[in-house]
C-alpha cells in the first residue's frame, strides 16, 4: 500500500462560529452581572432598568454576530467577543459614575452610540468584501482625512483643544474617523514603495536612508497632519499619528533603525511642544510632579486623585460601586475610566482589561501576518497598532508614566466618536481575518 493510499482526507476548515456564539454570549452575561452589581452595592437591590440594558447589549451583540456567520463564516472568533465585553465594560463602569456625578445620562448616550457603532460594525462587513478595494481611494481618504482635522479649528476650543465640532447639543471628533483613512493610506503607499524604502537610498553611518522622491510625499503628508493637530493642542492624536507612521514604516522595510529615529523625532518634538503650548506645558508640570499641587495647598489634582484612587483598589478592588474616583471630575467618564476600574475592579480587573486589549491587538497582528497581499497585511496590523498606541497613551498617562495627552480609551471611556471609530476598525479586522482564515478552493 502507497503512501498516498494511507494519508487521511484532509479535514475542513472549522468556521469557529459557536465558538464565537458562545464567547458573544459570556461577553454580555458579564456586562449584565456588572450592571446589576452596581445596583446592588448602592441601592441594596437589582437595578430597574437591568432587563432593558442587558437585551439592548444581547440585540446588539447577536445582530453583529450574525452578520459574521453570514458573511465572513472563517473570521476570527476572538475579535468580536472582545470587543463587545469592552464596550459592556465600559457601559457598566459609566452607569456606575452616573450615579455619582451631578450630570447624569452619560450611559444611555453612550449605549446609542454603540448602537451606530454595530451598525456601522454591519454595514462595513456587509459593502467591504474585499479589503483591497480601499488601496483605490488611499489619497482620497488622506484628503478627506486631512480636511477632517482642518474642521476643529474654526469651532472653540473645549478643555483648551480644539479637537471638537459642536452643532448645538451634538459634538464629535473627527480626528477619530482621520485614523482609519491615514492607516489605509498609509498601507497603500508603503505597500507600493516598500522596496524602494528598504533596498534604495544613502548610507548614513549604519542606516540606509530612502531617496527623497520616495520617502518625501508620505512624509508630507504626516508633517502636514501632525502641523494641523499640534495647533489644536492635540498632542495625543498627534502621537498616535507619528507612532502609526513609524510602525508601519518598520513593518514595511524591517528595519529597526526607523523605531529608533522615530523615538529621537517623537521626543523632540513633544519637547517643543511641552514649551511653546500652555495647555501642554501645564500637563508635562503635572506629570513631572503629580503632588505638587497638595503640596500647593491647590487640592489634590487630576493625576494625583487617580494615584489615590489605584492606590485604594489594591489587588481585587473595593467593589463596583464602593469607590470614589468620581472626585476626579469631569475626565472621570473619558480620560481617567481606567482609575475607577482599578480603585473597583483592583489590581486583578485591570490587568484582564489590558490581557483584553493584548488580546485583540495580537488577534489584529496574527491577521496581518497571514494575509498574503502587502497591503493587506500593513492595513491589519495599522489598524491594530492604533488600538495599542491608543491604550499605551491613555493608561501611561493615567498612571503617570507619561504626559497626559487628553485620548479616550477604546471602547470604555465615555465618547460617541470614539466607539464608533473603533466598531469600524473590528469590523475591518474581521473582513481581513475571513479573508487570511478562508481556505482555498476544494479545500473547504
Amino acid at each position: 500500500m502507497t503512501r498516498a493510499a494511507t494519508r487521511p482526507p484532509d479535514r475542513p476548515v472549522p468556521t469557529r462560529r459557536t465558538t464565537e456564539l458562545v464567547l458573544v454570549l459570556a461577553a454580555v452575561l458579564l456586562a449584565v452581572f456588572g450592571y446589576v452589581e452596581v445596583g446592588v452595592d448602592l441601592d441594596g437591590t437589582v437595578p430597574a432598568g437591568a432587563a432593558e440594558y442587558g437585551s439592548a447589549l444581547g440585540v446588539l451583540a447577536l445582530l453583529a454576530h450574525a452578520v459574521v456567520r453570514w458573511r465572513a463564516r472563517y473570521a476570527d472568533p476572538v475579535l468580536l467577543p472582545i470587543a463587545v465585553l469592552l464596550n459592556g465594560i465600559g457601559l457598566v463602569v459609566i452607569y456606575r459614575l452616573d450615579r455619582a456625578t451631578s450630570v447624569p445620562g452619560a450611559a444611555p448616550a453612550q449605549l446609542l452610540w454603540s448602537a451606530l457603532g454595530v451598525a456601522l460594525f454591519v454595514a462595513v462587513v456587509l459593502v467591504v468584501r474585499d479589503h483591497r478595494r480601499l488601496q483605490r481611494y488611499a489619497y482620497l481618504g488622506a484628503l478627506v482625512a486631512l480636511v477632517l482635522l482642518v474642521l476643529p479649528i474654526f469651532f472653540p476650543p473645549v478643555y483648551g483643544s480644539r479637537i471638537w465640532i459642536v452643532v448645538g447639543p451634538l459634538s464629535f471628533q473627527p480626528g477619530e474617523f482621520a485614523k482609519i483613512l491615514l492607516a489605509v493610506f498609509f498601507a497603500a503607499y508603503l505597500a507600493v514603495h516598500r522596496d524602494a524604502l528598504a533596498l534604495t537610498g544613502r548610507r548614513v553611518w549604519r542606516l540606509r536612508l530612502p531617496r527623497g522622491r520616495v520617502l518625501g510625499p508620505v512624509l508630507l503628508i504626516w508633517a502636514a497632519f501632525v502641523g494641523v493637530l499640534v495647533l489644536e493642542t492635540d498632542l495625543g492624536t498627534s502621537l498616535l499619528f507619528f507612532g502609526l507612521f513609524v510602525v508601519l514604516l518598520y513593518v514595511a522595510t524591517a528595519r529597526t533603525g526607523w523605531i529608533a529615529i522615530g523615538l529621537v523625532l517623537a521626543a523632540a518634538g513633544a519637547v517643543t511642544v511641552g514649551r511653546l503650548s500652555p495647555h501642554v506645558h501645564s500637563r508635562v508640570t503635572d506629570w513631572l510632579d503629580p503632588l505638587g499641587s497638595i503640596a500647593a495647598g491647590k487640592g489634590a489634582n487630576q493625576i494625583a486623585q487617580s494615584l489615590f484612587a489605584f492606590a485604594w483598589g489594591g489587588e481585587l478592588g473595593t467593589g463596583l460601586g464602593n469607590g470614589h474616583s468620581a472626585l476626579i471630575g469631569f475626565a472621570a467618564k473619558s480620560d481617567f475610566i481606567l482609575a475607577t476600574i482599578g480603585e473597583e475592579l483592583g489590581l486583578t480587573g485591570l490587568v484582564a482589561v489590558f490581557l483584553l486589549y493584548a488580546l485583540l491587538i495580537s488577534r489584529g497582528f496574527r491577521t496581518g501576518i497571514a494575509l498574503r497581499d502587502p497591503f493587506g497585511r500593513l492595513l491589519a496590523i495599522g489598524l491594530a497598532a492604533i488600538v495599542g498606541l491608543q491604550v499605551f497613551v491613555v493608561a501611561g498617562g493615567v498612571l503617570a508614566l507619561i504626559p497626559l495627552t487628553g485620548m479616550t480609551l477604546p471602547f470604555v471611556a465615555q465618547g460617541g466618536s470614539s466607539v464608533v471609530t473603533n466598531w469600524i476598525i473590528v469590523a475591518l479586522l474581521v473582513r481581513m481575518s475571513d479573508i487570511a482564515r478562508r481556505p482555498a478552493p476544494g479545500e473547504a
